[in-house]
Parts: C-alpha cells; sequence; structure tokens
C-alpha cells in the first residue's frame, strides 16, 4: 500500500509540471498571436494613411479652383456695378399714368392703375436686346424691328365682375405692336378651350387702329414704354449683380 502511495506521487508530481508546461505554452502561444495582431494593426495604422494623400489632394484641388471661381466672379460683380452706375435709372416721368411694383429676384415687373372704372395691369418683361446692324440692306419693316431692341408686354383690361381683354404687345422705340388679343373670361373652367378670335395681324386696318388707339388712352404709348425700356435694362443689371452675388455665396459656403 505504500509502495503505491509512492507510485501515485511520483505520477503527480511529473503530471502537475507538464500541466504548467502546457499552460504557459499556450498563454505563450495568445502572446504571440495577440503580438502578431498588435504588429498587424500597428503596421496598418502605418500604411493606411498613405491613402489620405490623395483625398487631401483633391480636397485641396477643389479648394483652389473654388478659390479661384470666387475671383473671377468678384471681378466681373465689379465689372457689373460699374456699368450699373453708369446707366443710372432716369426718374419716373411726370404724368406717368402706372403704380410700378418692382419685387427684386423677378424678371418682370407689374404695373397698375384704375382708369374710368376699369382695372388695368401691364405685366413687363426683360428687354430683348439687340445690337449691331442688319447686313442684308433690306428696308423691309420687319426686317427693320427685327433689329431693334424691344420689350414684351402683357396688358389686361378688366371691369367688375365680368370678362377682361389680354393683349400681347412688343414695345419698340416709339412704336408698340400688338401680336395678339383675346377675351378672358374668368367664369371659364380651365378644362374649357375659349375661341380667342383671329389673329390680330388679320384683322381689318380700321380695326387694329382703334385698339391701338385703345390702349393708348389707357396708357400704353411710345412715352411710356420707352421709359419702360431703360428701366427694365437698368433692372437686369440689377438682378445680374444680385445673382453674381448669390452665386458667389453658393460657392463660398
Amino acid at each position: 500500500m505504500a509502495a503505491l502511495s509512492s507510485i501515485i506521487r511520483k505520477s503527480a508530481s511529473s503530471v502537475v509540471p507538464l500541466a504548467i508546461r502546457l499552460a504557459g505554452s499556450q498563454r505563450h502561444h495568445h502572446c504571440a498571436a495577440l503580438f502578431s495582431a498588435v504588429k498587424h494593426c500597428d503596421i496598418s495604422q502605418k500604411l493606411r494613411p498613405n491613402s489620405f494623400p490623395s483625398v487631401l489632394h483633391y480636397s485641396n484641388v477643389t479648394k483652389r479652383s473654388d478659390d479661384s471661381l470666387v475671383r473671377v466672379i468678384e471681378s466681373e460683380i465689379k465689372c457689373a456695378e460699374e456699368s450699373e452706375e453708369s446707366n443710372s435709372v432716369e426718374e419716373t416721368p411726370e404724368g406717368f399714368p402706372f403704380k410700378i411694383e418692382d419685387n427684386p429676384g423677378q424678371q418682370t415687373i407689374s404695373l397698375s392703375r384704375e382708369y374710368q372704372g376699369e382695372l388695368i395691369k401691364v405685366e413687363v418683361h426683360m428687354p430683348d436686346l439687340v445690337t449691331g446692324e442688319n447686313d442684308d440692306g433690306n428696308d423691309d419693316d420687319d426686317d427693320e424691328k427685327a433689329n431693334q431692341s424691344s420689350i414684351p408686354l402683357v396688358v389686361t383690361v378688366a371691369k367688375a365682375g365680368g370678362p377682361c381683354l389680354e393683349f400681347n404687345c412688343t414695345a419698340y422705340p416709339d412704336e408698340i405692336s400688338i401680336d395678339s388679343m383675346s377675351v378672358k373670361d374668368p367664369e371659364n373652367s380651365d378644362d374649357q378651350i375659349a375661341y380667342e378670335g383671329p389673329d390680330f395681324s388679320d384683322l381689318d386696318e380700321n380695326l387694329q387702329k382703334a385698339f391701338h388707339k385703345y390702349l393708348e388712352i389707357r396708357g400704353i404709348k411710345p412715352s411710356t414704354t420707352n421709359f419702360l425700356h431703360e428701366y427694365m435694362i437698368n433692372k437686369d443689371s440689377r438682378e445680374y449683380v444680385m445673382w453674381l452675388k448669390n452665386v458667389k455665396k453658393f460657392v463660398q459656403a
């Protein structure tokens, strides 16, 4: 029995160091693996920033491009403002019959007045500017008009509780052309197609002249439209400067 106990103790003493060695070997393996992982991570961190310079490069290129654009815009703003100052708007002429509503940022202005129970409204659009001379030598009226600056107008003459007349006009220097006219009935629904009459140019010549006189009495005459032509040229300059400043603000944001 004593001999058996001695054998067991010897066996145990040899097993325990083996277990310790095995455990130590596992710890060494885990530590080696951990060290390898840390080392790999460290190398990755060293390598990863190498991709940043390309991003920074493009970012710097973009910034330089934006800065260059801003400088060009600022130069254009300066030129436009100088041009605007040299083309100052003349005062509204005495006896101008309309009230002007001019909202910044819009490409039209609105005129309104009352005349013998009628409400007259005019929507004035940006001018169609023409530069240069006609080289074909024709003196035809249409060719002459094609080489003149002009402003489009939409004139509405309304009476209380009824239909209105709508005229689409083009104002040239010292002359107003009626391109079309129609009767607008507010009672008609949008899905109804109203008869708008013949082309204005197809009307009897005396009838055309009568409609021109009709508008002239209500304030649509060359003295009015010549002033509006200059007014809209200056508005175009102001709106251009404002547009440039808004673009600059966006690029800098």
